[in-house]
């Protein structure tokens, strides 16, 4: 009698503790997106009481697309990078911000309290430091410099994984069919961290330069950025002109080469 008892105790033990998760699936992997306006994502809380659908749309964030590519199906491509069965995406990255005010506004400080080991960080930053015309947000290259290297060291101190971007193309200049780099050495600062701080790097700059070059500036211009006829979206009545922003299209093949920038990272060190 009491043999049965004890088995039928542990068998509802190990019922218990499957039912529970406790079978020692890990738990997410976070992949924290540190950056500006061409990352975040305006579909949630981006401006809290407003409709996305009527307020900003179609107006999207590479990071706003980007958790389609972190399912379990895909994970084994980046598996030197995710340490774990399953990825969560949140999405940090703000308008108008530099690696300054990202960093003085308390954003990276909230995102640096929630990392915990294997977790990754994406940084992407640029566009908003070399604006040299709005000096709230400007930051010289060796400023840029020091940013970035904070957050990467402060994102290694706890356990998590650092990725620097480069800075996303804009859709300008054009010559002979070809994009090019309008980031000047903000472009070079951030191989410069990477080269001294052996950090991964992904060079988008250069990969969204070429795809888009692929594509042409005829379709690019129409597709993914946001220059918007008049009369068709409800948040642009007059049409908008815009080759910075992503329209859906954009981002979503934005999102994808950073992915495959993370696979060929990944491929390297097998």
């Amino acid at each position: 009698m009491k043999t049965k008892q004890v088995f039928l105790l542990l068998t509802v033990y190990f019922v218990c503790l499957f039912l529970t998760g406790c079978t020692g699936k890990k738990d997410p992997v976070v992949v924290y997106l540190v950056g500006d306006s061409t990352m975040a994502d305006y579909s949630n809380d981006y401006e809290p009481g407003k409709d996305y659908k009527k307020t900003r749309y179609p107006i999207t964030g590479w990071g706003q697309v980007f958790q389609p590519f972190m399912s379990v199906d895909s994970l084994h491509k980046v598996e030197k990078l995710i340490k774990g069965d399953s990825v969560f995406v949140d999405d940090r990255a703000r308008g108008g911000r530099s690696t300054r005010t990202f960093f003085q506004e308390g954003r990276w400080r909230s995102v640096y309290e929630s990392l915990k080991k294997n977790d990754i960080v994406i940084i992407q930053f640029g566009h908003n430091d070399a604006a040299t015309n709005k000096p709230e947000r400007y930051v010289d290259v060796e400023g840029y410099k020091e940013y970035l290297r904070l957050f990467v060291t402060q994102t290694r101190e706890k356990g998590a994984y650092p990725i620097l971007l480069t800075p996303v193309a804009r859709n300008y200049p054009w010559k002979d069919g070809k994009l090019r780099n309008v980031h000047g050495e903000y472009d070079k600062a951030v191989k410069d961290v990477a080269r001294e701080l052996q950090a991964t790097m992904i060079d988008l700059n250069k990969k969204s330069m070429d795809f888009f070059a692929e594509k042409g500036e005829e379709y690019i211009s129409r597709n993914y950025f946001m220059n918007l006829p008049a009369g068709v979206y409800q948040a642009y009545p007059d049409g908008q002109k815009d080759n910075t922003h992503f329209q859906p299209e954009g981002a979503t093949e934005v999102a994808r080469l950073v992915f495959e920038g993370m696979q060929e990272w990944s491929a390297d060190k097998k």
